[in-house]
C-alpha cells in the first residue's frame, strides 16, 4: 500500500514531505523508545509514535523508515518540520490514539514485516 492512500484512508494531516507520499508503505512499527526502533524497524515501515522531537528524524533516516505518524493530538515543533522536510520525511499527525492507529493500519492490511 503507499503511503498516500494510508493518509487518505486515517484521516491523517499532512505536515511535511508531501512529495513523498507515493512511497511504499511494507509494515509498520509503533514505539515510543527510539533505540527499539532503532534495532527494530525495518526500511519502508512506517513509525507511529508520540514523540516530536528533532531526533525521530534521524531515527527514520537511518532506518529508511517510509514516514512517522505522531498521535494523542501531539505536534512536532518548526524545528523538527523543518529536519523533516529538508531529510524528505513525511510526517503526519492524528488525534488518536496509537492503539487506533495501529488497529485501523492493521485493518488496511499494514502489519509487521514478514520474519520479524
Amino acid at each position: 500500500m503507499i503511503l498516500k492512500d494510508v493518509v487518505e484512508k486515517l484521516g491523517l494531516k499532512e505536515r511535511t514531505a508531501s512529495e513523498k507520499l507515493a512511497v511504499e508503505v511494507n509494515g509498520g512499527y509503533a514505539s515510543d523508545l527510539l533505540s527499539d526502533v532503532l534495532a527494530n524497524a525495518q526500511p519502508g515501515n512506517l513509525w507511529v509514535t508520540l514523540q516530536v522531537h528533532q531526533n525521530v528524524v534521524g531515527v527514520a533516516v537511518v532506518r529508511e523508515l517510509a514516514g512517522i505518524v505522531i498521535v494523542n493530538g501531539r505536534e512536532p515543533d518548526e524545528e523538527t518540520l523543518k529536519r523533516a522536510q529538508e531529510e524528505g520525511i513525511p510526517i503526519m499527525v492524528t488525534s488518536l490514539p496509537t492503539f487506533d492507529v495501529v488497529g485501523r493500519l492493521y485493518q488496511l492490511g499494514v502489519s509487521r514485516a514478514p520474519g520479524r
